[in-house]
């Protein structure tokens, strides 16, 4: 995936755009994987759930998200566990990606292409999965609860436009792809 970053995605970039130097092309700095845990607060057994999930999907030590306040309706209090994240960089950022473009994506029940809409402004796209069994690495018989996750795309890019572009010329595929290139 590197290899085909340097050789296919940089060039394409810089013919687009037209970057003088191969270091104003755009690159994916990290992906950061987020789920929250409904019911976390009663059954703490549920956040190692969670947190062994997400290791499996992504090969990386997860980490439990802390609430940050208390909210009395919830009987939530400050610094209880209430979710599970992971960022990957490097080898395994690319890995990952290769994967969920790969093999998990086509397995979305009903599957036509993802969000081109979810881009934050500042050149970033993040994604909801709403089940954690579309990835190969879980055991569907093993799995008590189907919950989803957001997956986000960090990238170095200045525009949403540079960053679907990016995104789009490693094999992301979204929906409506030629309307969205017209648009712009």
């Amino acid at each position: 995936m590197v290899d085909k970053y340097q050789k296919e995605v940089v060039p394409a970039l810089m013919k687009k755009f037209g970057y003088s130097s191969i270091m104003q092309a755009p690159r994916l700095e990290k992906i950061c994987l987020n789920r929250g845990v409904n019911g976390a607060v009663t059954d703490k057994k549920l956040i190692d759930v969670a947190i062994g999930e997400l290791e499996q999907i992504t090969g990386q030590k997860a980490v439990a998200t802390m609430s940050k306040k208390d909210i009395s309706n919830f009987k939530l209090r400050k610094n209880m566990p209430i979710g599970a994240r992971v960022t990957l960089r490097g080898e395994k950022m690319y890995e990952f990606l290769d994967r969920l473009i790969a093999v998990a994506l086509p397995r979305v029940r009903d599957f036509k292409g993802i969000n081109d809409k979810s881009f934050d402004g500042r050149g970033n796209y993040t994604m909801g999965v709403t089940e954690q069994i579309i990835f190969p690495e879980i055991d569907i018989d093993k799995v008590n609860k189907i919950t989803g996750m957001d997956i986000t795309f960090v990238t170095t890019a200045q525009t949403n436009e540079e960053a679907f572009e990016l995104l789009k010329e490693l094999g992301m595929p979204f929906k409506n792809v030629k309307k969205n290139t017209e648009n712009q």
